[in-house]
């Protein structure tokens, strides 16, 4: 994921951001639970790809999966 997924001191405080951006990854999940739909958040946010969405998200579902939770 750290092709995705990057932590920079210098951006949002250190949060994790989508590589190249500002946009936390937080709002990908947080615009899933109000029901939007990939093409709609990458709509709103432009400098997101469908790509690093998806890979966001298998990353979370597999991690889900080793934790057994």
């Amino acid at each position: 994921m750290e092709n995705v997924i990057v932590r920079d001191p210098n951006i949002l405080g250190g949060r994790p951001v989508f590589r190249g951006t500002r946009v936390p990854v937080e709002v990908l999940f947080e615009n899933l639970e109000d029901g939007l739909s990939l093409d709609e958040i990458i709509a709103s946010y432009p400098s997101l790809n469908r790509a690093d969405l998806v890979a966001c998200l298998e990353s979370a579902c597999s991690n889900l999966k080793a934790t057994g939770t």
